[in-house]
């Protein structure tokens, strides 16, 4: 039977620009089994067609259409809510900008006229920037997005701060929770990934990521098998302290082989 392979990126196919010990492998192995392999990042700061360059370039064969990110599913949310009066303030990096400016969604630099606030992964966030979007909530109570709710990117020689900080910035500015989260973990997510890009039944994919808050569960809310990774940013003691607990865990996706497809007893490899 097919199985949907879902995989996050950083953390879990590779770390900045260095791929997974026997990651493509482990993708490979999957394909010649004859199933379906998506990847799914909540990273806002490239575009799809970037993510499909670097995986290539790190030897991995795959399509624009086989990518997702945060940016793609904030593009969708807004495309299917905003009517032709509403325009969008964003804080993010021009990645996030080019995927919603192709999408045709409109965009907007004054307060006055925003009536949604977008908020993505920023290295040149300032006070400016908030200020503008505190004030396009505070005048006309916009609906505030975040492409992705990670505290921090894992890299080489340990994390950065991601839009986790931003969204602690705006919600203790306006004192309550923003609207909605666009990445994983979110429904939406899922629905678009199992729905619209597998199209195959939740029960029949596997989510494989190294977050507990984010990968672990968006598969445990929708329904999704779930697999922890420790080539990223959680650890065993984490898992211990966590209310998000995998079906299986692994060291790494190189031991991806190591599933059985059929069954759904936790496998730990140690």
């Amino acid at each position: 039977m097919v199985k949907g392979f879902i995989f996050d990126l950083d953390g879990t196919v590779y770390v900045e620009d260095q791929i997974i010990d026997g990651g493509k492998e482990a993708i490979q192995y999957l394909r010649d089994g004859g199933h379906k392999v998506v990847f799914f990042t909540n990273k806002s700061i490239s575009t799809r067609n970037d993510y499909v360059k670097k995986l290539q370039g790190l030897g991995i064969d795959v399509s624009i259409e086989e990518v997702i990110n945060s940016n793609y599913i904030t593009a969708k949310f807004l495309k299917q809510n905003m009517n032709s009066n509403d325009a969008v303030y964003v804080i993010g990096e021009h990645a996030l900008f080019e995927e919603l400016i192709f999408e045709g969604i409109r965009l907007t630099e004054d307060p006055n006229l925003a009536t949604y606030v977008v908020l993505g992964w920023d290295r040149q966030f300032n006070y400016m920037k908030l200020n503008l979007a505190y004030q396009a909530w505070a005048k006309n109570r916009a609906t505030i997005l975040a492409t992705n709710p990670d505290r921090t990117c894992p890299v080489i020689d340990g994390q950065l701060p991601d839009c986790g900080s931003i969204i602690g910035a705006m919600e203790g500015t306006i004192g309550r929770p923003i609207d909605y989260i666009m990445g994983k973990p979110s429904k939406l997510a899922a629905d678009i990934v199992i729905r619209d890009v597998l199209k195959l039944k939740p029960e029949e994919c596997y989510i494989i990521g190294d977050r507990l808050e984010t990968d672990i569960r968006m598969g445990n809310d929708n329904g999704i098998q779930t697999v922890l990774v420790l080539s990223g940013i959680s650890t065993k003691a984490m898992l211990k302290e966590s209310v998000h607990k995998p079906s299986y865990i692994l060291q790494s996706i190189k031991d991806i082989h190591q599933l059985q497809f059929n069954r759904h007893l936790p496998i730990t490899s140690n």
